[in-house]
């Protein structure tokens, strides 16, 4: 796709979903940073999240997380969104944080908790009904940490028994995306690894389970655009989470590690249609800013996602088909290195203003006086954070 005005055109059809954990006070598990401002409670995130979408214009959706985000009427929660000019997007399940889960979850060896745990992921559907909310996302932390200490068999009977009744529970028009990760906080053996796991558990219940790939889960040197390109010609990309990692942890801005592997993965993703509205892939962000301001960093990263997506749309097709076709390594190579070293800041700039946008959305939000308002209002009471 050479014209310009093409690429645009795509480009306005570009929705980004943010992560409402991603607003409040998070970090690593040695610190946690408090910041001024910070939302505290589910409503506000949406509020912040609603100024990115204000300042980009393509993320209009927000992911809540559960019981991060529990509130009494979660149809006024979404009706507080569109207020704002957004909507309740994925719902995210949580079943890590509480001591019962020590020992797994969903495949805990004892039933009474995984029980519990079922009962937390069925709820998250029950919210979905209200918010009108498309995607159920699940992550489970469950695995163990020596040799013998369960039965690897066993928990994945268990695993496959638990996705088994959200798959029966969920309604016409639901799915759910089922997310894996190399290791952390399991480090012998995780139930849900790496996306051979999470896909063959997919493939057995159906078309409503499908796959979602977190950029920074996994091992060093893995070729994550392949794995897009496979998941997508089966039919099975649910989504991304997009983040960076540099060495194990996964929580840096998307783009930031490596931006020339988020163009590779854009490309596959174009590549196989699954930039088409119609394919139902999720462009997610899952972040959390330890040091950096936290509306801002969500703002970049968008913009991050938008430009790794244009370098993809420009890669001439034609050329490089015929390059691969004749054998030619280094001029396909170099179609494909053309587009990835194009300046898109500029076509991007007119995209936004086009669509009554400021060209510069960090330098609009910070003039905006949002932050100052914010961190004038929110002195009092508890600000969100993990586990809030």
């Amino acid at each position: 796709m050479n014209d310009s005005s093409a690429v645009k055109d795509a480009l306005r059809r570009q929705q980004i979903e943010t992560p409402s954990w991603a607003y409040g006070n998070s970090g690593t598990r040695f610190k946690v940073f408090a910041q001024q401002g910070v939302p505290r409670t589910p409503q506000e995130k949406i509020d912040d999240a609603a100024q990115v979408h204000r300042f980009t214009g393509v993320a209009p959706r927000v992911a809540v997380h559960i019981p991060w985000d529990r509130v009494d009427d979660y149809a006024a929660l979404a009706a507080h969104a569109e207020e704002r000019g957004v909507r309740i997007g994925a719902v995210n399940t949580n079943v890590f944080q509480d001591d019962d889960y020590m020992l797994g979850s969903v495949t805990n060896p004892d039933p009474a908790v995984r029980r519990k745990a079922l009962d937390q992921l069925l709820e998250a559907v029950d919210i979905m009904d209200v918010t009108g909310s498309r995607d159920l996302k699940l992550w489970f932390s469950d695995g163990t940490n020596y040799p013998g200490q369960d039965d690897i068999r066993a928990r994945q009977d268990r695993l496959a028994e638990a996705l088994a009744a959200v798959y029966e529970r969920l309604g016409d028009g639901q799915r759910f995306l089922l997310e894996y990760k190399l290791f952390e906080p399991a480090f012998y053996m995780t139930d849900l690894p790496d996306w051979g796991a999470s896909y063959a558990h997919c493939v057995k219940l159906g078309p409503k389970a499908q796959v979602v790939v977190d950029t920074g889960h996994h091992a060093p040197g893995t070729n994550i655009e392949f794995i897009v390109a496979f998941l997508l010609r089966e039919g099975k990309l649910g989504g991304f989470d997009f983040n960076s990692r540099f060495y194990a942890d996964d929580d840096l801005m998307v783009g930031a590690a490596d931006p020339f592997q988020l163009f590779r993965i854009m490309y596959e993703v174009v590549r196989g249609g699954g930039y088409d509205a119609e394919t139902g892939v999720a462009f997610m962000l899952d972040q959390c800013h330890n040091i950096e301001p936290k509306i801002q960093g969500q703002i970049r990263s968008v913009m991050n996602v938008q430009e790794a997506t244009a370098k993809a749309l420009l890669v001439d097709a034609e050329a490089l088909a015929a390059a691969q076709a004749s054998g030619d390594v280094l001029a396909a190579n170099a179609v494909f290195m053309d587009a990835y070293d194009t300046d898109v800041r500029p076509l991007l700039a007119e995209l936004r203003e086009e669509m009554g946008l400021h060209p510069d959305p960090v330098a609009a939000y910070k003039a905006s006086g949002y932050f100052e308002k914010v961190r004038a209002e929110r002195t009092a009471g508890q600000a969100a954070g993990w586990g809030a």
